[in-house]
């Protein structure tokens, strides 16, 4: 089941808010199973965020992908955020959950 939102908690940050299409893809590129809820134990916190940094440095990940070529672009439309940007806030949660030696967690938000 897709969700709307996903909400990403800590002891050792503070909340995440992300819309559940960029949840997914970073969970995926995080190599977890992409259920939700689930967590990450501290242990398995580094190889996570390894895969993660691995998987946004990838090309395709750099710049958002566009359906027509900037000559066509819509001014009122705004500038896609790219993939990498949108886990800033994440990595975040990451590092600190490590450095206090606790979970990160994610439930869908209903």
């Amino acid at each position: 089941m897709k969700h709307k939102l996903i909400c990403f908690k800590s002891p050792a940050h503070h909340d995440i808010l992300m819309f559940g299409a960029v949840a997914d893809e970073l969970l995926a590129l995080m190599g977890v199973s992409g259920r939700v809820p689930s967590a990450l134990a501290a242990e398995d916190i580094p190889a996570a965020r390894a895969q993660l940094v691995a998987g946004l440095a990838q090309p395709s990940m750099v710049a958002p992908t566009s359906s027509h070529d900037a000559s066509q672009e819509n001014e009122d439309e705004p500038p896609a955020v790219p993939l990498s940007r949108r886990a800033i806030p994440l990595l975040a949660m990451l590092d600190k959950a490590y450095a206090r030696q606790t979970h990160v967690l994610w439930e869908a938000v209903v």
